[in-house]
């Protein structure tokens, strides 16, 4: 199993255009060490040919152009993309969707019913792809029994669901319901190795933790460092959880429950620009190194 990570940054990206944060006008400056990076997207492939898309971020054009193996050039009009599952309605993981509009046949989009009713009516996408290349809908059952995605007959999806809120355009973004959010724990029936993945993670179930200590790669939340960093820094009035999102410090924080699990790589994707961990020679950073964590990066690659 290959993965590449393809954006990993939170949504609004790395540095976010309206944003004059330390980290955002540094890295434009040049005056941190720090690399930009687009909004959160993976590919998983078995051959290095054809490829699931996990979420459709608004900068996959970008992502796309900095990826060739994703371009296999069998045809005069091509992609390695076979197929994208989706993770939750988030703008910054479906509106790339409309980027793929020109495929010559329906696109094979798995979601759980949650989000494809999310993006069939408050933000329409699915009814808009309907006037282009149409989409051929397959139904994600949270907590349901494992699946394939063809051509990638060797790799075993599992789908879970996660304690997080819908989207803020959705009917019910503060009435959670199964499947507005899911973790994906993926496993080569080849190599028998796995990967748990969760870009947006507000608490830890049972099974989800169950998920993460069974995996060989963790590739989890990473979005905030402090419950209060955006108060802190007068960028929004809600706190990590109200968002849906378990910071990495403090009691019960991502550090300390990563440190518990037996992964032999730990890393964190969906960083907000806001982040300290983003600046290399930070002390949060250096502290994840001492932990074994990493820090995702956009072109980041991970085989199984």
């Amino acid at each position: 199993m290959k993965i590449r990570i393809l954006g990993s940054a939170a949504g609004g990206g790395f540095p976010q255009w309206n944003c004059n944060c330390f980290n955002c006008s540094g890295v434009r400056a040049g005056s941190i060490r720090a690399t930009a990076r687009t909004q959160s997207s993976i590919a998983v492939s078995e051959n290095g040919i054809d490829w699931v898309l996990i979420n459709a971020s608004p900068d996959i054009l970008r992502q796309l152009a900095s990826a060739p193996e994703l371009q296999p050039a069998r045809a005069i009009r091509d992609s390695g993309i076979c197929a994208v599952l989706l993770m939750d309605a988030q703008i910054d993981h479906v509106t790339g969707l409309l980027m793929l509009r020109e495929r010559s046949s329906p696109l094979p989009l798995y979601a759980t019913e949650q989000v494809f009713a999310d993006i069939s009516t408050g933000l329409p996408i699915a009814k808009v792809l309907s006037h282009y290349c149409g989409v051929e809908r397959h139904l994600i059952a949270p907590d349901g029994e494992p699946f394939v995605i063809a051509p990638l007959g060797q790799i075993r999806f599992m789908p879970l669901t996660l304690s997080s809120k819908a989207p803020p355009y959705s009917p019910h973004r503060n009435d959670p319901h199964p499947g507005d959010n899911i973790g994906l724990a993926m496993v080569s029936i080849t190599s028998g190795k796995s990967v748990f993945y969760a870009p947006g993670l507000g608490s830890l179930s049972p099974s989800v933790l169950a998920a993460m200590e069974s995996a060989d790669v963790l590739l989890v939340d990473g979005t905030f460092w402090t419950e209060d960093e955006m108060i802190t820094l007068c960028l929004s009035k809600k706190p990590a959880s109200e968002m849906g999102h378990l910071p990495q410090s403090g009691p019960g924080g991502m550090i300390e429950v990563l440190d518990r699990m037996p992964a032999s790589r730990k890393i964190l994707i969906h960083i907000n620009n806001s982040n300290p961990i983003l600046r290399e020679d930070s002390p949060e950073r250096a502290l994840l190194t001492q932990h074994g964590i990493e820090v995702a990066a956009d072109g980041m690659e991970i085989q199984l």
